[in-house]
């Protein structure tokens, strides 16, 4: 289940950039789009912290599998 979570959050990441790019081109706006990159970006780096290994080899989201007895 974390694993469609954690895609969703990507796509959405990724829905994000593409939509602050169409808004900036539209309105010539650059707030709402600098939000939107912005909020894009912690949604990554968000993802990262989860699925990046420590140096003793182990990825946050594999200790929560592990505890509750997932694969």
């Amino acid at each position: 289940m974390t694993d469609i979570v954690l895609a969703i959050v990507m796509l959405a990441a990724f829905a994000l950039v593409a939509g602050a790019f169409v808004l900036w081109r539209r309105t010539g706006a650059a707030k709402n789009p600098a939000l939107m990159v912005l909020l894009a970006a912690i949604a990554v780096i968000n993802v990262l912290i989860w699925t990046v290994p420590a140096p003793d080899g182990t990825a946050p989201i594999d200790q929560v599998k592990q505890a509750a007895g997932g694969s």
